[in-house]
This record gives C-alpha cells, sequence and structure tokens, in this order.
C-alpha cells in the first residue's frame, strides 16, 4: 500500500456493484486499465419480507477481494460505484432495519395507486413513471407503508454506493447521481430534494448529501484489520454507474456529444441534448452527473433483453452473426420491442416477431443485434442527440452492433476499449489523473439495407423514420 494521496495515488481499487455482477477491480492510475478483477453474481434473495438483495454474501465477496488486492496488487484509495433504484435503510445502531429491496419487485395495486397520487409532476423532477420499484420513491413509499413497524426503526436512509462507504467508513452521505437517478426525490434543476420527501415525511431521515468527489473517511480500523490493511486507506463518496460511465468523457471533450453506457440497461446520455423535449411517457429522463448538471438521458434494458434473446444458443462465429445480419436485414425478419415491458422508448408494447423466428445460433445473435442497435437509436434520437456517440460496456465489443448504430444515427460512433467504463469513472472521484480512455472508431454498417430495415421497424411501429 502507498501512502500517496490526491491525484498522486498509484492504483484504486472500485466496488463495483451492478444489478447482474458485483465487482471489485484495480484500476492502475498510469494505464488507466484494470490489472485486477473479480467478480460474483448479484443474488436476489426471494424473502421474506420481499425479494431483496444478499448484501451480506457481497460484504463478505468484498472484503475477502480487498483483502487479496492489498496483497497484489496493491491500491492506495477505495472508491464505489453501483447501479441505480436502490437504498438502504438503516436503525440507530446502524444495521438495516429492512432489508434492501430489489427494484424488479412488483407491489400491490393498491400500493402503486396510492403512490401516484403522492408523486410529483415530470416538471419538477424530471424522473418519469416506471414499472416496479424503479423509482425510488415508490420503493419507500412502499416499505413506509406494508411495513410500518419496521419502517419506524429507520433512522438513516442512504443511497446505494454511500451504504457500501457507510459500511467501510462509519460516515453517513447521501449523493446527487444516485438521488438524480428517476427516484422522484430529487430536482434536478435546483440540485435539491423535491417535495416528494417531505410528502412521506423523510427528510429528518436522509443523510447530508455529499460530493461524489469527497473523502468520507478512511477504512475503520476493525474492517482494515480483517483487510490486512498496513496503513489508512481512504474512502470516496461513490456514484452512480450509469453515471461513473459518462464521468471520463466530461474530461476534455466539447458538447454535443453521446454517451451509451451498457450493461444490464443500455442508458444513454445526451451531452447538449434537448432537456425541454424529455418525454416521461418513453423513458426519457434527466440524469444527474458527478458535478451536479442535469442530462438528457434514455434507457432500455439491453443487456437482459440481448440476453433473454440469446442466452439458449451457443455463441456463433463473428463472421456468422455478420451473414446473419445481411440477410435478416434483406428480408424484413425482425423483432419489436418490447421484451421488458414497463420500461424503455416504447414501454407499452409487447414484443412481436415479423417473419421466422430465428432458427440459428447465429441469427439468434444477429436478430438480438439489430434489435439493440435500433433500440439504441430510438433512445438517442428522443435526446436530440449529435455529435460523437461513444459506447462502452459489454456492446462495445460487438463489432455489429457498433456498425448498425453508426449506419442508422448517421453520425460517428467510436467504442472505448475494456470491459467497462465504472471503474474509470469511480477513479476518478479520487482525484487521479488517469490515462486517456482508448477509443476506436467504427466504420458503418456499409450494407444501404439497414436505413430501409428502419423505416420498416419504425412503420411496424406505427411511427415513421423520422421519429
Amino acid at each position: 500500500m502507498s501512502d500517496l494521496g490526491g491525484s498522486d495515488f498509484r492504483r484504486i481499487a472500485v466496488l463495483d456493484i451492478g444489478k447482474t455482477n458485483a465487482k471489485v477491480v484495480v484500476v492502475d492510475v498510469a494505464s488507466g486499465g484494470e490489472v485486477a478483477t473479480l467478480k460474483m453474481p448479484n443474488r436476489v434473495l426471494t424473502g421474506p419480507p420481499y425479494p431483496h438483495y444478499d448484501v451480506e454474501g457481497i460484504w463478505s465477496f468484498a472484503l475477502d477481494a480487498l483483502a487479496r488486492f492489498a496483497i497484489e496488487p496493491g491500491y492506495d484509495a477505495i472508491s464505489i460505484t453501483t447501479h441505480g433504484a436502490c437504498a438502504a435503510l438503516l436503525d440507530t445502531e446502524g444495521h438495516l432495519a429492512l432489508p434492501v429491496l430489489d427494484y424488479e419487485h412488483a407491489y400491490p395495486q393498491h400500493v402503486r395507486h396510492a403512490y401516484s397520487a403522492l408523486r410529483p409532476a415530470f416538471a419538477e423532477t424530471a424522473s418519469p413513471p416506471l414499472a416496479n420499484g424503479l423509482n425510488l420513491g415508490a420503493q419507500l413509499h412502499y416499505q413506509k407503508e406494508c411495513f410500518a413497524a419496521e419502517f419506524s426503526r429507520v433512522a438513516t436512509i442512504l443511497t446505494y454506493p454511500q451504504y457500501w462507504a457507510f459500511r467501510l467508513t462509519g460516515i453517513a452521505a447521501n449523493e446527487a447521481t444516485s438521488l438524480g437517478c428517476h427516484t422522484d426525490l430529487w430536482r434536478p434543476g435546483r440540485g435539491e430534494y423535491s417535495t416528494l420527501v417531505d410528502a412521506l415525511g423523510l427528510r429528518q431521515l436522509m443523510a447530508p448529501v455529499r460530493s461524489a468527489f469527497d473523502m468520507l473517511g478512511h477504512v475503520v480500523p476493525r474492517i482494515a484489520e480483517r483487510m490486512g490493511l498496513a496503513r489508512p486507506v481512504p474512502v470516496f463518496c461513490g456514484i452512480h454507474d450509469s453515471n461513473a460511465s459518462l464521468l471520463p468523457h466530461l474530461v476534455g471533450r466539447q458538447s454535443p456529444f453521446s454517451v451509451v453506457s451498457t450493461g444490464t440497461w443500455v442508458v444513454s446520455f445526451a451531452v447538449g441534448g434537448n432537456l425541454a423535449g424529455l418525454d416521461p411517457a418513453r423513458d426519457t429522463l434527466a440524469n444527474v452527473d458527478a458535478h451536479g448538471r442535469a442530462v438528457p438521458s434514455s434507457r432500455f434494458m439491453g443487456g437482459r433483453e440481448f440476453e433473454m434473446l440469446t442466452s439458449d444458443w451457443p455463441q456463433p462465429g463473428s463472421e456468422e452473426v455478420g451473414v446473419s445480419v445481411a440477410n435478416m436485414l434483406s428480408a424484413g425478419r425482425m423483432l419489436l420491442p418490447g421484451l421488458m415491458h414497463g420500461s424503455g422508448p416504447f414501454p407499452d408494447r409487447q414484443h412481436e416477431w415479423v417473419g421466422e423466428a430465428p432458427q440459428t445460433a447465429a441469427e439468434a445473435h444477429a436478430l438480438a443485434t439489430i434489435y439493440a442497435a435500433l433500440m439504441t437509436d430510438a433512445c438517442l434520437g428522443l435526446l436530440g442527440a449529435g455529435g460523437d456517440t461513444i459506447v462502452e460496456g459489454p456492446f462495445a465489443d460487438n463489432a455489429v452492433y457498433l456498425q448498425l448504430l453508426a449506419a442508422l444515427t448517421g453520425r460517428d460512433v467510436l467504442a472505448v476499449s475494456g470491459s467497462t467504463g465504472t471503474s474509470a469513472g469511480a477513479s476518478l472521484l479520487t482525484g487521479a489523473r488517469l490515462a486517456s480512455l482508448s477509443c476506436r472508431r467504427v466504420e458503418p454498417w456499409s450494407i444501404p439495407s439497414a436505413l430501409s430495415y428502419k423505416t420498416l421497424w419504425l412503420g411496424g411501429l406505427g411511427m415513421v423514420a423520422a421519429a
């Protein structure tokens, strides 16, 4: 370990909890690359009292990984990034008063109806009404109304990255990127809590809002001993994962440009896009970046949908997929949205096949890739996106997706090398000056049938190509 501080940190350990997997990685500042990685599935326990995350499993995994990485390759600081739509409710002893609720849990209709009467207007929060617990305010309302005895013991409410920072440092905080992530709890234009916080009677329970860049404290001694740390290690406040992916591109890049952060969710940010044109009925919203600024955003559950379409098939070769894509485009075989009902740019539609469903692994991957590119294009279009489109995460390794996206949007597409931009963004919170992310410019799909296919696809949705 090192005594270095601030921008002199040489390696940063990042706890990165996504909806599908939890990881601990070590980022080398000089190269900007991940020099060590361990991961585990992010399990959801069925209950009681409701489906919830296995936080003790993640905690044990994280401590073991951090202890292992303290020996080799070593790290000087810890930063944290997690998925959104999540909060931890602590009692006076700092323990969970209720389990950390899975945002995919569906609440009873009477609870949803009661919440709809409480939630602020989109004009206040830039947070659209979403399914299940994707609005964090809906989760808190559900927990307060349906588990009143347990909720009465709540002393502190923390957003999810800051819950893990609390477990490491004992210091409670909230942070704007998680509060501004379609929670209904935040006013992005003002940088303050929305009227919902008082409507739910939560203001006194909310931990102080800190900057994502704040060093909260050092790993507390008993945890440091478990991790085998030789000297104090600072822990930084933490950030919502999609905003972590955005952060590296805010350094030294002029607007307009877009960042497409891919994983379980595909989240598109249009820096310099159209905040005034956001449509709450189509899953567009204002996210809040690490500096507290509102950014037009849109989302669909693209990684989950891609997995649903391809998980029953073996992985085909890239050339086979490319040939199948060309055939699909020419034949007009397509999937209309949406597999995941209730979110994305077409939230009220149930998916349907046009033409024959996939018959081979190559066809399954081809149709999933075409579908993902069309949905991303639709999301970017809703935001008035302009300039380069930067793709990071798993889809950055899907060459056909990138080529199709470039052809569909008519703008340059840059792919970020490496598995994820979340760890790089989280590392920047420490003040470290990372090497620039390596981007490669993508040649657009050269077969002209992509644009005519887009017209057919939009026609199947009752829309026109300019939509």
